[in-house]
């Protein structure tokens, strides 16, 4: 198995819409395991595969950043799905794919979600509040190829990339 790395924008796997996980195996495992460690890496709050370069329908997320969390280890949740939201919260994101940029991202302020755990086993989270639920919502747009700047005004969005992609030219050239 080849070693994962974040992708950055502009990469393409960041805009398709990944494909459902048909089979828990070994190698969905590993997958798992070297996306938590990249999390845990980059100090971040969830990671969807696409950002990994894997075309599978899964995240990671570690709830320690919400102490309502029964769980304190990360968590993998496979094949997610949102069945419950309400409320409204305007929260500002990040990316890893985006490094360096933020914007206030408007989304549900609680939801439910779906899934299935790395054991294969099918779950219902309780309800998700606050930075849990905007994580999910954010890590689900990843995997329908959906990046945080698509929720945002054109205007703004148009402004931050410029910056950002103006930033990543000048990295580059230093690293010449």
């Amino acid at each position: 198995m080849v070693a994962v790395h974040i992708h950055t924008y502009p990469d393409p796997i960041l805009r398709i819409k990944t494909r459902k996980v048909e089979d828990i195996s070994g190698d969905t495992v590993k997958i798992a395991e070297q996306m938590i460690e990249m999390l845990t890496i980059a100090k971040g709050v969830g990671l969807a595969a696409n950002q990994v370069g894997i075309d599978l329908r899964m995240f990671v997320m570690n709830p320690n950043v919400e102490e309502s969390m029964d769980t304190k280890e990360p968590v993998t949740i496979i094949n997610p799905e949102i069945v419950y939201k309400d409320g409204f919260i305007q929260y500002e994101e990040g990316c890893l794919s985006l490094p360096d940029l933020q914007a206030k991202v408007g989304r549900a302020q609680k939801i439910i979600l779906n899934g299935i755990n790395i054991d294969g086993n099918p779950i219902e989270t309780s309800e998700l509040e606050g930075l849990l639920a905007v994580c999910s919502q954010h890590e689900i747009d990843h995997l329908d190829g959906i990046l945080f700047i698509d929720r945002i005004s054109r205007l703004k969005r148009e402004i931050l990339l410029k910056k950002y992609l103006n930033e990543q030219s000048k990295m580059e050239r230093q690293a010449i």
